[in-house]
């Protein structure tokens, strides 16, 4: 009588979990694409430079005060002179934006002191061995630099509002005001840590900072029409970044003639740019 035949043996269900187990440890996860991971690396590194406001805000009280200044004394009196021509737009109303460009400025300018802190405490060697792009580090802290300049902008908006400037308050426009903001700012802090990798010091760069803000601020249409320039000072204006941001500014939010497409064209290169110079400087504060 012949035996019967013998049952298939049944496969266990521990060698198998403990196989895909070992070939998660073996095998690493499928690494995701740079430009799946190069936003979210920017996105961390602006948030992390952001959550240092919530250690210390002063800096954002003190900033204020410049801006409100120049709105209340400089604005106000000239207003009354009339010494500036333009257009038919009170004075202080053609101030307004350019005193929004000068604080973002001001906030960006000296972005490069807390990059070489950053240095000497050692955290910035720690940034450099991750793998995070330095494109990418220079992005964060540039947007970050941005929504700082950001909050000064709606300080002087606010201040320039009970002065009674007359500007418009259509929400799209105002999110162009916002993008003109951080893209602006964005450039001038990728100009200021593209100056501390030249310098490598803060007593440099507060020198270098000091002696560009001014003639930055002056060589644009912030005060003045480039009307009423000489023709010198109208060539250095066309190649001054500020004076695009201005223009954008002027034009989005009290309605005069301005060259939107020109304007954000140029801030978006010049951040580009700034980037991509900062970044090719970031190993020289490293060494």
């Amino acid at each position: 009588m012949s035996e019967a035949p013998a049952a298939p043996p049944t496969a266990s269900a521990e060698p198998a979990t403990g196989a895909g187990r070992l070939d998660l440890l073996l095998i690493p996860p499928r690494a995701r694409a740079g430009w799946q991971v190069l936003p979210a690396r920017v996105v961390a590194m602006c948030v992390v430079e952001l959550q240092k406001l919530r250690h210390d805000r002063t800096e954002l009280y003190t900033r204020a005060v410049q801006p409100a200044l120049w709105l209340l004394i400089f604005g106000e009196t000239f207003t009354h002179i009339k010494a500036i021509p333009t257009g038919g737009t009170p004075y202080i109303d053609f101030l307004a934006p350019g005193i929004i460009a000068q604080s973002a400025m001001f906030v960006a300018i000296f972005y490069g002191i807390m990059i070489i802190w950053e240095r000497d405490a050692g955290i910035l060697t720690k940034l450099l061995v991750t793998p995070t792009p330095r494109a990418a580090l220079i992005a964060g802290k540039s947007f970050a630099a941005g929504v700082k300049a950001l909050i000064q902008a709606v300080v002087v908006i606010v201040i320039a509002a009970l002065l009674g400037v007359a500007m418009t308050w259509n929400p799209l426009r105002l999110l162009a005001v916002a993008v003109a903001v951080v893209l602006g700012s964005a450039f001038f802090s990728c100009l200021s840590m593209s100056i501390a990798g030249i310098v490598l010091t803060r007593d440099r760069l507060m020198g270098v900072g000091q002696a560009i803000t001014m003639p930055l601020f002056f060589a644009s249409n912030a005060l003045y029409p480039l009307s009423v320039m000489p023709g010198w000072l109208q060539a250095v204006s066309k190649i001054n970044p500020l004076s695009y941001q201005v223009d954008a500014l002027r034009g989005l939010l009290l309605g005069t003639h301005a060259h939107l497409a020109l304007d954000f064209t140029v801030l978006t290169v010049a951040a580009a740019l700034g980037i991509a110079a900062a970044a090719s400087l970031l190993g020289r504060l490293a060494r």
